[in-house]
């Protein structure tokens, strides 16, 4: 038992002695790592057909976005990369002019990589080796998730504040719709839904993403899930959509008689599953517009409100950086790896790294932007406190220490 535990450390430890966790620079949310290519597939049913097209549309994607980082009419060749690594590196994507019959899909996919990631692999291919027997870069394991760093650049490197890996804070949002006693999310019809589904999806920090609605989005949350706030259906529907927070937008309609006069909207932002904001919004129906029209109007009013709250709050940290030498109390890895994940989720926090790892404790480097308030204040958002004091802070789940 004492020699898996031992060895559990280890390669914990190998996963998590740096993380980057906050807004990217400007430099990494731009369309240079991001391209869209038109994709058709057909097979068994329409489900593997949007699979298959997925796969090859992300693989076409990456050639494209490398291409056009390497500058070369014949650029050098990438290291050949399985499925899993590639999906590994994509941040977030988009579908648009979406077509299926019963056995054939068509449509658009635009994909947004990993900075970090896709700077890694130019530099990979790059230093190729060659018919001399030049010999490769040091760099390995590219698309590996078993190191969070994936070889980014140090700030004195590149000049810029450490990124992300979930750099351009992708809002996965949930339309659900309430028309009278009906409660729908991916059930048609859903009107609430389709507005949003004709939405172009934004760049830069705060993108809102609406998932495609297949087998797994299915399986992650539904309706009801969404609507009464299920921690465990909103982080999953995040992580399948590479997401960084849920968003459910929650629109009760108000009839009058069979003809919709308004929209009530209750939005709420999750992260790792815990509420951090909540808005509400009211619509009234122009006579001269259509319900679709209405629908539209109203979603695209409340998308601008939820970016524009995602780069508020992306900003709203000075650019002063700190550093403190924390403790986190544990009685398992596993709880561990559940703090590390909302310590990621914090914006103000740029980078942490594990110092040591036992079976009671971890002692973790937080590096961070802004005051020891407003990282207190970030922190308590995740349900984790901060207390304590030069020299030993500590950092443990809300309401652990008065529970040990």
């Amino acid at each position: 038992m004492a020699l898996r535990l031992i060895t559990a450390c280890a390669l914990l430890l190998l996963g998590a002695v740096s993380m980057h966790a906050g807004p990217a620079p400007a430099q990494e949310t731009d369309e240079a790592y991001s391209a869209t290519v038109k994709v058709d597939a057909t097979a068994d049913s329409a489900a593997a057909a949007r699979e298959i097209a997925r796969i090859d549309g992300q693989r076409r994607a990456l050639a494209s976005v490398l291409e056009r980082l390497s500058g070369a009419s014949e650029p050098a060749k990438p290291p050949k990369l399985d499925d899993k690594a590639i999906t590994d590196m994509v941040a977030s994507f988009e579908v648009a002019n979406e077509h299926m019959s019963a056995v054939r899909y068509v449509a658009d996919y635009t994909f947004h990589f990993r900075p970090s990631k896709v700077r890694r692999l130019v530099r990979v291919a790059e230093t190729a080796p060659t018919e001399s027997g030049g010999k490769s870069s040091p760099d390995k394991n590219v698309g590996d998730k078993s190191s969070v760093d994936n070889g980014a650049k140090s700030p004195a490197e590149s000049g810029s504040k450490p990124s992300a890996e979930s750099g351009n804070r992708v809002l996965v949002v949930l339309p659900v719709y309430r028309d009278g006693s009906n409660l729908v999310l991916w059930d048609d019809p859903n009107a609430w839904r389709a507005a949003w589904s004709q939405r172009p999806a934004g760049p830069g920090p705060g993108r809102v993403v609406l998932p495609l609605g297949d087998a797994g989005d299915l399986a992650a949350i539904d309706a009801e899930k969404a609507g009464s706030g299920r921690p465990e259906a909103l982080t999953a529907i995040a992580q399948r959509n590479s997401g960084s927070e849920t968003v459910v937008a929650l629109a009760t309609a108000r009839r009058q008689g069979d003809k919709l006069a308004g929209l009530d909207v209750a939005v709420k932002r999750y992260r790792y599953g815990h509420l951090v904001d909540t808005q509400g919004s009211s619509f009234e129906a122009d006579p001269a517009e259509s319900e679709a029209d209405f629908l539209s109007r109203a979603a695209d009013s409340v998308a601008v409100e939820i970016e524009s709250g995602a780069r508020r709050s992306a900003g709203a940290h000075s650019d002063q950086p700190g550093s403190l030498a924390v403790t986190v109390p544990i009685t398992s890895l596993g709880e561990w790896v559940q703090v590390r994940n909302r310590l990621a989720s914090v914006s103000a926090i740029r980078k942490i790294d594990l110092l040591s790892l036992s079976r009671q404790e971890a002692r973790i480097e937080v590096k961070y932007i802004g005051s020891q308030d407003q990282l207190k204040s970030s922190l308590a958002e995740v349900n984790l406190d901060l207390g304590g004091g030069d020299p030993i802070w500590r950092i443990q789940s809300s309401g652990a220490a008065s529970a040990r």
